[in-house]
């Protein structure tokens, strides 16, 4: 198993509204980076991924699990970019902040802050733990 983040603004898709999503899920769609696009294309039935909240709170707040590996986003009219499939699995006790990730040493090698406008990314499993401990305190 695999572990990631996945941004998303809450205005547009919160974590509230993937788990009102229900055991079904939804498409995780309109990715329109190669980058983040590679990244959907790695991740597997099972992986698990972070629901972090861009722009507006900047922190995680939940985890979902990927469904449903890539498939043709269909949102995109030219057909290059994909999409996956995820349900929601837990809010956090905790938001864990983007300036509590920046505090931590052993956080800062993370995509989320060398690359942060990247809106897909792998998390390494010591990074997943340490964020998870965070979120469950």
């Amino acid at each position: 198993m695999k572990y990631w983040l996945l941004k998303s603004e809450p205005n547009v898709w919160s974590i509230d509204q993937q788990k009102e999503a229900g055991i079904t899920g939804t498409d995780w769609d309109g990715v329109r980076n190669y980058q983040a696009a590679n990244n959907l294309k790695n991740m597997k039935i099972g992986d698990l991924c972070f629901f972090y909240h861009s722009n507006i709170g900047k922190e995680i707040v939940g985890i979902v699990k990927v469904t449903k590996e890539a498939f043709v986003d269909p949102t995109d009219r030219m057909k290059k970019f994909v999409a996956i499939k995820v349900k929601f699995e837990k809010k956090l006790k905790k938001p864990v902040s983007l300036q509590k990730i920046k505090e931590i040493k052993d956080l800062q090698q993370l995509p989320l802050l060398k690359q942060s406008r990247l809106s897909v990314m792998s998390i390494d499993s010591k990074s997943w733990k340490i964020l998870n401990s965070l979120g469950d305190s």
